[in-house]
């Protein structure tokens, strides 16, 4: 799913390092050969691409990743030479797949079937070329990003680039991966995620385990695939299939880790590349489970500032009225759950859920106002639909996979931030002095990959890209889900890095919400005139 314009969130949901598959945001020196499962593997292996150091301890040396020899290795010359077929499909859109090696240190060992879809450009002008999108998750379609987001893209752009989606692997419509049943999913999502006693710990624990058996027992041969720097190595397959001599890309959130890692491994076969809400890849999981703490307790002091001065806030008149009464309704729902008009009861860990989705997006704000009155009244579906948008469930009562690829894609990415429930409760009051309101949620939340059934491959790095053109790093200064400060490190690491600054809320900035940053970026797509390094745009 879509975030209006903006692309998908960095979810803090249960997946370790928040979408970090760090990044990501959620990596053998020249392959991103997926990891061995926990029972033959006594060891994390240090992230694909990289050279020295010890990613797995998370220590303060950074590994940097390296690129791949500029010529194509012959074992994977067929998947280049791949043609694509681009049939109608979806009204107005293309849609054709590809295959890739299942795994790149093995390309004999079998193959993946990735989809793609293309909106023609309009013309009447010259084609410049394809202009690739990722809209974020990790486990976010680029196939559905596109056919939602095409129409705001500017008509020079449309005119002159064929946009391009497509779900990368375990993802979507490109072999994804699965994990729980509709009710099985349900009941995770509503798991006590501030457990208050041993018992309420267990409850936890066992449904992360259970999380984690059901993607093992119905994706065990995916699993060990699904990480970054492989689907950066997709991204590059499929630049040649396209007909690019080099890739210009917008990426989102987690899509900016994918274009980093991108630019890390092919530095030579940049071109345009845009990363929006930008993920810090040298940070180890706690490190960015708490950075995205800060981002949503920054985030929120925003809305309840906003909230105050409204006579719709049903929290109070002031900041900190407004979110002590949201601790206590949390408190309130943990001893008793609310009705929602449906057999669901809405709990805290699905409040908590519903309030960060909100903070996505200040459009959604007064969405937010009204489903918090509803709650102080003992009503719970506002906050619900909420938490069921974030967690992409349908009104039928399945779910997309983009959770499933999200746990996937952050687990192998990164080494999780915590091995056992002593770890996050020592760790609770640091995370608590980081956000008040979310912090302990999310210190349990940074459990799951402790359960996870394949060892991770990748770790904390830097990126540099050196050779690549200018590459443009927007930030938003107020955004919740990817905090301003890791575009301002993203952009530092990029030998190449310019950052473009968003003074205002939300998560990312291209794409209608400031004619600024739309003019900075689209004069870059389209004349390659890159904007200056520290621009910043307040409106």
């Amino acid at each position: 799913m879509s975030r209006a314009n903006n692309g998908l969130g960095a979810w803090p949901r249960r997946g370790g390092a928040a979408l970090l598959a760090v990044c990501g945001l959620l990596l053998s020196a020249c392959s991103s050969g997926g990891s061995q499962p926990a029972s033959t593997s006594s060891h994390t292996a240090p992230a694909p691409g990289t050279t020295g150091g010890d990613a797995a301890t998370g220590g303060s040396a950074r590994t940097a990743l390296q690129p791949l020899p500029a010529a194509i290795p012959a074992a994977l010359a067929s998947y280049y030479r791949q043609k694509l077929d681009w049939r109608a499909c979806d009204g107005s859109f293309e849609c054709a797949t590809f295959k890739v090696p299942l795994d790149y240190a093995h390309p004999g060992h079998g193959d993946l079937t990735l989809a793609a879809a293309r909106k023609k450009a309009t013309g009447p002008g010259p084609r410049t070329g394809s202009l690739v999108l990722n809209p974020g998750g990790p486990g976010g379609s680029g196939i559905t990003y596109l056919e939602n987001v095409t129409a705001s893209y500017a008509p020079p752009l449309r005119a002159t680039y064929d946009l391009v989606g497509f779900d990368p692997r375990g993802v979507g419509r490109s072999d994804p991966v699965q994990c729980l049943s509709g009710p099985r999913m349900d009941a995770f999502a509503a798991a006590d995620v501030t457990p208050d006693d041993a018992a309420e710990k267990a409850a936890l624990v066992k449904e992360m385990r259970e999380f984690a058996a059901g993607c093992e027992q119905r994706s065990r041969s995916l699993l060990p695939h699904v990480d970054t720097i492989a689907a950066a190595r997709d991204m590059d397959v499929l630049r040649a299939l396209l007909g690019d001599a080099k890739l210009t890309y917008v990426g989102k959130s987690y899509g900016t880790y994918l274009g980093a890692a991108y630019a890390g491994l092919f530095p030579g076969r940049v071109g345009r590349m845009v990363l929006d809400g930008a993920l810090d890849p040298s940070l180890d999981a706690r490190q960015a489970a708490l950075g995205q703490a800060a981002g949503f307790e920054v985030a929120w002091s925003a809305f309840a500032k906003d909230c105050a001065s409204r006579s719709d806030c049903p929290l109070g008149r002031s900041p900190a009225e407004v979110g002590t009464r949201l601790d206590a309704l949390f408190r309130s729902i943990d001893r008793t759950p609310l009705a929602t008009g449906s057999s669901r009861r809405l709990t805290e860990a699905l409040a908590t859920t519903g309030v960060i989705q909100a903070m996505y997006a200040d459009f959604l704000w007064p969405q937010l106002r009204t489903a918090l009155k509803d709650a102080q009244q003992g009503k719970g579906a506002g906050l619900l639909a909420l938490s069921d948008s974030y967690y992409d469930r349908r009104s039928n009562g399945s779910y997309g996979n983009l959770m499933f690829a999200n746990e996937a894609v952050n687990c192998l990415d990164s080494p999780a931030p915590f091995s056992s429930p002593d770890q996050v409760q020592a760790a609770v009051a640091q995370f608590v002095r980081t956000s008040p309101h979310f912090g302990r949620a999310m210190a349990w939340m940074s459990l799951a990959c402790a359960y996870w059934p394949v060892r991770p491959t990748g770790g904390p790095h830097t990126i540099a890209a050196a050779g690549a053109p200018p590459i443009v790093v927007v930030g938003t200064t107020r955004d919740p889900a990817t905090p301003y400060v890791w575009a301002r490190a993203l952009a530092a690491q990029l030998s190449s890095g310019r950052l473009l600054t968003f003074e205002g809320d939300g998560h990312t900035a291209y794409g209608g919400r400031s004619d600024c940053i739309d003019t900075a970026v689209n004069t870059y797509l389209l004349e390659g005139q890159a904007p200056g390094n520290g621009k910043v745009c307040s409106s």
